[in-house]
């Protein structure tokens, strides 16, 4: 496929502003939390949940001070318990001791987050082991979709639908094939403004739960990496060729690359999201309390994958009090802290910055400051101002010039995604007292890129795009 077409494939409304989310919360709570497994099996009695101080105001809160922009609750993991009283299932919070089953566990963290200025999304599993319907196809869907109408219409808006494809035999020993096409039907009309991550056409998953990332993370990716997502399932009984011939995975190395393109017909745009939890685990267990990730780890993470032109997803367990233990606590605190202290000062503000060329109207002082959707410096929707260069040839160079040498260990990059990915290969090079010295590079700037080097102190910084799909973009150019 030619350069021109791949140009062409842009984000949605609701994936440009998911991507600017950059980072937020995963919640794993319900039965298993308290019978201290990560997988249950359907059978779990109501009366097993019984938090005894849960507060959902500090879960936000804990989540907010990480610099996180959302929360997903599992509102219903495979066991099918659910966190709200639903009106479809006797398996919920309302047969609970929890506040003598006038509990909603949903609603007290929708209002949480609304309370700390977080998006509220709902992970909802296909899979409930609990339920007889589940193997008995439309009975199963019906069911399935009328407790998605009950979270989708009951609780404000919804910033994101969370899907994985765990799929096991129902009572009947027969699977369950999810109608996908028809549960994102009901979540188009019901929240047209919510992305539909993994199971999904939104937002796929990267592949792993370890908080990996590709060094090349592209978001124009072929159709049938979507096509893959909804009909895995049943390629595990349909061993067919068509198949075989069609199958790319999440754990595929090169997605989006001209190489891997090239053959390709139908394109989508489908950025990446990075899930990872805190812990080991992703329900609380005790033996786990002395096992959190440390802030360093996760702001590593952070930086691969917020700042490696994905998202970021990262889960924090409750207790079975219902509180976030102090060490997760004081970890998010931590990262916080450390990514404020990270891009406090941007240093290419008050620099002098000047381009190769540029294009009337894409002057290169519009990659000065970031912008973002409904910011102060933004005007309508995602950035439209950026940098773009007049010369239809490369390289392409953009220079960050300062009134006294600057210690820099850290820059951010930003295409305007609102024209697509262009960019396929750029250097970074620092002017030093012994001369210009190469200090990063990589292939795929995209939505953000983070390039953390070693501290070297700069007259200049020189952004070198040597190789795009067309004529390049920046919004954002930081120096930290």
């Amino acid at each position: 496929m030619r350069d021109e077409e791949l140009v062409k494939i842009v984000p949605s409304e609701r994936q440009a502003r998911y991507q600017e989310l950059e980072f937020y919360a995963f919640v794993h709570f319900t039965v298993n939390t308290f019978t201290d497994r990560e997988w249950g099996d359907g059978t779990e009695p109501e009366s097993v949940f019984a938090p005894s101080r849960l507060d959902a105001m500090q879960w936000a809160a804990a989540v907010k001070s990480a610099g996180m922009k959302g929360l997903i609750l599992t509102c219903k993991h495979h066991d099918g318990f659910c966190l709200w009283p639903s009106k479809y299932t006797e398996h919920s919070v309302k047969n609970s001791p929890y506040k003598n089953g006038q509990g909603d566990v949903v609603r007290e963290t929708a209002e949480a987050c609304r309370a700390y200025g977080l998006k509220f999304g709902i992970y909802l599993s296909p899979w409930d082991r609990n339920s007889a319907l589940y193997g008995r196809g439309k009975a199963y869907d019906d069911y399935f979709v009328a407790q998605l109408t009950e979270l989708l219409t009951g609780y404000g808006d919804i910033f994101t639908v969370w899907f994985d494809g765990a799929c096991g035999e129902g009572p009947n020993g027969k699977k369950q094939y999810y109608d996908f096409p028809r549960y994102y039907e009901v979540i188009r009309a019901l929240q047209p403004d919510a992305c539909i991550n993994v199971c999904g056409p939104d937002i796929r998953w990267c592949g792993n739960e370890a908080g990996e990332t590709r060094p090349s993370e592209w978001s124009v990716v072929p159709l049938r990496m979507k096509d893959t997502e909804i009909i895995k399932e049943k390629s595990q009984q349909e061993d067919s060729n068509a198949f075989r011939e069609r199958k790319l995975t999440a754990m595929d190395t090169d997605l989006g690359s001209r190489a891997a393109l090239e053959d390709e017909k139908d394109l989508i745009w489908y950025p990446a999201e990075v899930n990872t939890s805190i812990r080991p685990g992703w329900f609380y267990h005790t033996y786990e309390d002395d096992k959190v990730r440390t802030a360093d780890e996760m702001v590593d993470i952070y930086c691969s994958s917020a700042g490696g032109n994905a998202m970021f997803l990262l889960n924090i367990p409750p207790t079975p009090e219902g509180l976030f233990h102090e060490n997760d606590v004081a970890c998010l605190q931590e990262i916080g802290e450390k990514l404020r202290a990270m891009f406090a000062v941007n240093k290419a503000e008050g620099a002098v910055i000047t381009a190769s060329s540029e294009k009337e109207g894409f002057g290169v002082e519009n990659i000065r400051f970031e912008k973002r959707s409904g910011g102060e410096d933004a005007e309508g929707e995602l950035p439209v101002s950026c940098w773009i260069p007049e010369d239809a040839e490369g390289p392409w160079e953009v220079t960050i010039r300062f009134d006294k040498p600057e210690t820099v260990q850290t820059i951010v990059l930003k295409e305007n995604i609102r024209m697509s990915q262009r960019v396929e290969a750029f250097t970074v090079e620092a002017e030093t007292d012994g001369g210009v010295v190469r200090v990063g590079g990589g292939t795929v700037i995209g939505y953000k890129k983070i390039l953390r080097i070693e501290p070297v102190k700069a007259e200049s910084i020189r952004i070198r795009i040597t190789d795009a799909r067309t004529v390049p973009t920046l919004a954002f150019a930081g120096v930290y």
